[in-house]
């Protein structure tokens, strides 16, 4: 053995090496490590998050009245069922679930945190990732090895929000906040706000800061559809009350799974329909403090962008109490005394929060190298909407824009189960999607309307308008495929080691 071969050696075997290495410890990695230990009990696991703690967005987010905004039944994991009659919960509730399911599965010693992945490198001889670490504190560099990587980072940037490029923002005399980064010590009680943007964030933010501060201002470029769910669910508490929880459980699920569905395929196939729906129940909840046909009608159909949902309608009470109001205008600039309008002139402030949406990035960041050969996301399809075409054993886990996240999520961790039991069982290193027809027309990953998808759509992988490169947004349809689709394909190859995966198989997706 040569001198270098052995160095190489002694290095790869002073590196740890586990089966499977998830990337992100929220609720989609937290959910997917514990799905793998329960049916792969055999398999080794290793965690790393680049937070200090675990919880992924719900640690990240720390601004006034952050809560989902996809009902718990279904945000929850179905191995554990989140049983309490609330809709919409807070943050802290929803940091504290994951948490405790961590521990109570056991993968609290198997996470490493303060842990950034930098780059991850496979080997087709070897069959391989190797993954190179990096610690957020002390800034010092590792590498572990592993057979399988799941990634669950999410799209966006933990680090950073977007905030566009307001003028005069130097001259305000306030404080400017992004709601990514809130500061703990910030104090707006008796303070006039101004919340600038129109979705999730911004709608949870003004009836939460409504509570102390003089008077919130919600300005805004454009409306989004919001609608008001009860928060707390009468028929959920009733089964829970009533029927053992192994029966309960999955019924609430089933029941909440159906509504969402429903209500999206209702949207989709009546969008004028639903739209006027929605805009006659926001007006008569605002009724004489707002105008809805301004403030809460949006220029594009129910779900081309997310909807906001508001618990038992406590944005429209806020307007209708006077401690806050929504004005729909265009930003000239910022002012030492506020936001200047092209319509309404100065709205005076003395804290200035920019709800002004995400900035994505994939695959947590990551540079991914296949055999040498570097992987920009942007160039590949998405197999089943969870693999990259000509990557192998790698899997993302991106959850539903029109639905809760985790149920996606879950479904991936369990076809990321099957994949690895049917690769141990027949004797497989490493498995490929790849495409048969590359050169198939493709569609966005994410079919949003929304800024902070289409600044970014360039980011994104593409999919086309068949199976396996496609997902359809529709947790029935993608049950099936997840569940039921064959493992074995013509578009997955399955290979021993020593076998370098063929990208030129996996050109950039062309477009129609």
């Amino acid at each position: 053995m040569s001198t270098v071969a052995a160095i190489a050696y002694q290095v790869e075997a002073m590196m740890e090496h586990v089966d499977v290495l998830v990337v992100g410890a929220g609720l989609a990695g937290i959910g997917a490590a514990a799905l793998i230990r329960r049916r792969l009990p055999h398999k080794s696991i290793r965690i790393v998050e680049a937070g200090e703690e675990i919880g992924g967005t719900w640690n990240t987010f720390r601004y006034p009245g952050i809560r989902s905004d996809s009902d718990m039944q279904t945000l929850g994991y179905s191995f554990r069922p989140w049983r309490s009659s609330r809709t919409l919960a807070p943050g802290s509730e929803i940091l504290q679930y994951i948490r405790r399911t961590a521990y109570a599965e056991g993968l609290d010693e198997l996470i490493r945190t303060n842990t950034r992945m930098l780059s991850a490198t496979w080997s087709s001889v070897q069959a391989r990732w190797t993954v190179t670490l990096e610690s957020t504190t002390a800034g010092h560099r590792s590498e572990v090895s592993c057979s399988f990587l799941h990634l669950c980072t999410g799209y966006y940037d933990h680090q950073r929000g977007y905030l566009p490029d307001f003028a005069g923002a130097d001259d305000f005399t306030g404080p400017i906040v992004h709601p990514q980064h809130w500061p703990t010590d910030l104090d707006y009680a008796d303070q006039h706000v101004v919340v600038i943007g129109s979705g999730a964030t911004a709608v949870t933010l003004v009836p939460a800061l409504a509570k102390a501060a003089s008077h919130v201002t919600m300005v805004q470029r454009s409306p989004s559809y919001v609608v008001a769910l009860p928060s707390d669910d009468g028929v959920a508490r009733l089964l829970m009350r009533w029927l053992p929880h192994a029966i309960a459980d999955p019924v609430i699920r089933w029941k909440n799974i159906a509504s969402i569905t429903l209500a999206y395929r209702a949207a989709k196939h009546a969008p004028r329909l639903v739209g006027s729906a929605i805009r006659k129940r926001v007006a008569r909840a605002i009724g004489d403090s707002g105008d809805a046909e301004r403030d809460f009608s949006p220029r594009y159909e129910p779900w081309e962008q997310r909807v906001c949902f508001v618990p038992d309608g406590d944005l429209f009470d806020t307007l209708r109490s006077e401690k806050a109001s929504v004005i729909t205008d265009q930003i000239v600039q910022f002012t030492t005394e506020g936001v200047d309008l092209v319509d309404h002139g100065i709205v005076a402030a003395d804290i200035i929060v920019t709800a002004t949406g995400l900035r994505l990035e994939i695959l947590g960041g990551a540079h991914i190298t296949v055999d040498g050969n570097s992987v920009d996301p942007a160039d590949h399809i998405a197999y089943k909407g969870m693999m990259l075409s000509g990557v192998p054993n790698l899997s993302f886990a991106i959850g539903y824009t029109n639905a809760s996240w985790t149920l996606k999520c879950d479904l991936v961790a369990a076809y990321v189960c099957r994949l690895l039991t049917y690769m141990d069982t027949s004797g497989h290193a490493s498995c490929t999607p790849i495409p048969t027809d590359p050169g198939a027309p493709t569609l966005p990953y994410v079919d949003l309307t929304s800024g902070y998808i289409q600044r970014s759509r360039h980011l994104l992988p593409r999919q086309t308008a068949h199976s396996p490169w496609r997902f359809h947004g529709d947790w029935f349809r993608d049950a099936l495929l997840y569940r039921r689709s064959k493992l074995e394909d013509s578009e997955m190859r399955f290979a021993p080691a020593a076998e370098p995966v063929d990208n030129e198989h996996s050109p950039r997706p062309v477009a129609p």
